[in-house]
């Protein structure tokens, strides 16, 4: 039988492919195979139902452990955010005291700054939001290259480079967290069919804004 993902012969998509995350989640399901199965445990004997029941409120027990992983790994993910935000309202007063900054970046900032506790759409949407407004302060100091000179400005600038690195360092145990769910959920029989009774769905992982990717097809050099 010959390959049948042949990479010498094609076919190519030579004009390449964008890859997006599908933002939607997905609820498990188990059909009624997955009942019968647990029916025929219980009809071979006490002894495999019982198994079958102990280790199936396990996996729940797990799953609800994976769970407030997800949610740890979140958290820390808004605390560097709501520290970024902090540092960046700092640094676009300082920039500010020189240069007039558009008055919609302080509005950002203060959008920024109202999410405390969020959901996952709610924390892309904050962090493309912080993103906008570190791009209009870089904006303001490429136009006025001296202010990078002033010691709180180039201390609030090496801050800013800190906590954009933990983020997105963040971000990826973030996804790791999902990714290890949204793979464990769909294991049957026990983790699927414990997900199916609890009501469980996919979740959705970190995605980049439309900025940010359109920023990383900008020609840098």
């Amino acid at each position: 039988m010959a390959n049948q993902l042949d990479e010498m012969n094609g076919p190519i998509l030579e004009e390449g492919k964008d890859v997006n995350v599908i933002a939607k989640q997905i609820p498990v399901k188990v059909g009624v195979g997955s009942t019968i199965f647990q029916v025929l445990l219980w009809i071979l004997g006490i002894i495999p139902g019982l198994i079958f029941l102990f280790r199936k409120i396990k996996a729940k027990s797990y799953l609800r452990q994976l769970e407030q992983k997800i949610q740890s790994d979140a958290s820390t993910v808004d605390n560097y955010l709501e520290q970024r935000v902090v540092i960046l309202s700092n640094l676009a007063k300082l920039v500010n005291k020189a240069v007039e900054l558009d008055k919609e970046t302080f509005t950002a900032i203060a959008a920024a700054r109202s999410g405390a506790r969020m959901t996952d759409a709610e924390r892309n949407e904050i962090g493309s939001t912080v993103e906008n407004v570190d791009r209009k302060i870089n904006i303001a100091l490429e136009n006025y290259p001296d202010l990078k000179s002033h010691q709180e400005i180039r201390d609030a600038i090496q801050q800013n480079s800190y906590l954009q690195k933990e983020i997105t360092a963040a971000r990826q145990l973030y996804n790791d967290s999902v990714a290890t769910w949204n793979k464990t959920i769909q294991k049957w029989p026990l983790p699927m069919i414990a997900a199916a009774e609890e009501g469980y769905t996919t979740r959705i992982p970190f995605i980049a804004s439309k900025e940010i990717k359109e920023k990383a097809r900008e020609v840098f050099f």
